[in-house]
C-alpha cells in the first residue's frame, strides 16, 4: 500500500516506514504532522478524488537540515560580467508512520 501526498508544491510517493526529505516545515523534531493525500493504492485498486477526501498521512518529524550547495554562475561574454552565487535549500526529514484511508 502506498499513497501520493502533496507538500511544498511537490508530490511524493510514500509507504509506511519511509523516510523522506520535504520542503521546510514549521514543526519541531519529534512532533507529528499530517499531509494531504492525492491518491492511494491499496494493492487492488487506485483511489483518488472524492474517494480520498477524508484520508491523511501521518508522519513524525526527525529533524531539519540543508541540502548540498547548488552553485549558480552567470556569465556574459565580451563584457567581463561574471556572477557566482550559491544556494542551500532547507528541508525537513520526516518518517511516515501511517496511511489513514
Amino acid at each position: 500500500m502506498y499513497a501520493i501526498i502533496a507538500t511544498g508544491g511537490k508530490q511524493y510517493k510514500v509507504a509506511e516506514g519511509d523516510i523522506i526529505k520535504v520542503e521546510k516545515l514549521n514543526a519541531e523534531a519529534g512532533s507529528e504532522v499530517k499531509f494531504d493525500v492525492i491518491a492511494i493504492n491499496n494493492d487492488s485498486d487506485m483511489l483518488c478524488g472524492d474517494a480520498v477526501a477524508n484520508s491523511s498521512v501521518t508522519a513524525n518529524v526527525i529533524g531539519d537540515g540543508k541540502e548540498k550547495k547548488v552553485v549558480v554562475y552567470k556569465y556574459k561574454r565580451k563584457t567581463g560580467y561574471h556572477k557566482k552565487n550559491g544556494h542551500r535549500q532547507p528541508f525537513t526529514k520526516v518518517e511516515i508512520k501511517a496511511i489513514n484511508a
